[in-house]
């Protein structure tokens, strides 16, 4: 029974029961309004059930134990995925696995993913001009050394950016592309002091650190 209902949402395989603390902390830098609802935790309008000890084929054996964390959505979702989100930035912080429909990833494989940048309207060329270098042949894309940046209108409404919503119209993102995930965090963080914007990871939970974007060993 246990196992069948971790298969009906996207669900973070951890190796350890993580502390109820700490994975309340973790849920509110995606949400900071997540709070907890009994033994879950809810997260804009999705919830966060309690972990339950699971076998390890949940994972194919590449976790010997494994606490599962599953999501469940129960109303409309601020962005697309944000149940998977959640899964998949939790797995990371955490040292996991996520299991989405079957599948299972390792979110700390994720090449070619970065963080990015959430502003509340879109910057003008003279305002990243200190940070980023425009390139000629797209108005919307720009570099900063080996550090390729687009701007993007932001799908949906992350709640980690919601102090943005009341004002602003479109959100708009600056998605920083690299291979070393603390010279992407450290241009992250630069770009949103200098724009009054909120620094996240490709899942969009908030990081306070260029650090927060390496895997935890």
């Amino acid at each position: 029974m246990a196992k069948r209902r971790l298969r009906t949402g996207p669900t973070a395989v951890l190796p350890a029961k993580p502390d109820p603390d700490e994975l309340l902390r973790i849920l509110q830098l995606a949400d900071p309004s997540a709070r907890r609802d009994g033994d879950d935790i809810v997260a804009s309008d999705v919830r966060v059930c309690a972990p339950v000890e699971a076998p390890a084929e949940l994972t194919g054996g590449e976790l010997e134990q494994a606490w599962a964390v599953r999501m469940a959505a129960e109303g409309p979702l601020p962005l697309n995925f944000f149940d998977r989100y959640l899964a998949e930035g939790l797995a990371f912080r955490l040292n996991g696995l996520a299991v989405t429909r079957g599948e299972v990833s390792d979110p700390a494989d994720g090449e070619g993913y970065g963080p990015a940048v959430i502003l509340p309207a879109r910057p003008t060329a003279e305002e990243l001009a200190p940070l980023l270098e425009p390139q000629e042949d797209d108005e919307f894309a720009f570099v900063a050394g080996d550090i390729k940046a687009v701007l993007v209108p932001e799908k949906g409404q992350p709640p980690a950016a919601q102090e943005f919503l009341p004002f602003a119209t479109e959100l708009t993102a600056i998605e920083l592309r690299g291979d070393e995930p603390v010279k992407l965090g450290t241009l992250a963080l630069e770009l949103s002091e200098a724009l009054n914007g909120l620094a996240v990871d490709r899942w969009r939970f908030r990081i306070d650190a260029a650090e927060d974007l390496v895997p935890p060993a």
